[in-house]
């Protein structure tokens, strides 16, 4: 079958293939949770990784990527594009755009990564909510609702004043112990 075709088309037919097929397995090794990286260990001592990086150019995947859309813009355009070398210029703009768009990808997936643990410190300067009425002068515990991050959190809070009444609106001043709140009214 392939002894007939013309020596780019059958280039393109042997890379499109095994590019495909690896592809595919990528993708199912993906959604199952396998894949855990997205490159491979380089061969040789050059720092290829950036802390900040968070695509690397040269990688496996990025190599699927391109052969993929270099090798079936080939195969679809060759009756259509009779030139060679623009079929070729084609089918590598094609290539690096697939290579772009995944970057794309990444870079918006990334965007969904958000570290939402709770952090006390967070709170300090915030306004809360007395749920719990304050005892005056640190002489006991009361116990505020305050939003950190869209999360709602009921923790303890103490104050240096007078008594503070619950559904009163305080501000978070300091931190005690690492867990305890002090609170002034507004």
């Amino acid at each position: 079958m392939f002894e007939n075709l013309d020596p780019l088309l059958r280039i393109f037919w042997f890379v499109a293939i095994p590019t495909s097929l690896i592809f595919v397995i990528q993708t199912i090794m993906t959604f199952i949770g396998v894949d855990a990286t997205d490159g491979l260990d380089a061969d040789f001592d050059g720092d290829l990784s950036h802390a900040e990086a968070p695509f690397q150019l040269f990688s496996l995947r990025n190599l699927i990527n391109f052969l993929l859309g270099f090798s079936w813009t080939g195969i679809s355009f060759f009756t259509t594009i009779e030139n060679k070398t623009l079929l070729i210029g084609l089918a590598f703009l094609v290539g690096s755009a697939f290579v772009y768009f995944f970057f794309l990808i990444i870079k918006q997936v990334q965007k969904l990564a958000e570290d939402n643990t709770f952090k006390i410190d967070n709170t300090l300067h915030q306004t809360a909510e007395v749920y719990l009425a304050i005892p005056e002068r640190k002489s006991g515990k009361g116990k505020v609702m305050i939003s950190v991050k869209g999360a709602f959190h009921e923790l303890d809070a103490m104050t240096e004043y007078e008594k503070i009444p619950s559904h009163t609106m305080v501000k978070v001043v300091k931190i005690m112990n690492g867990n305890v709140l002090i609170v002034e009214t507004l």
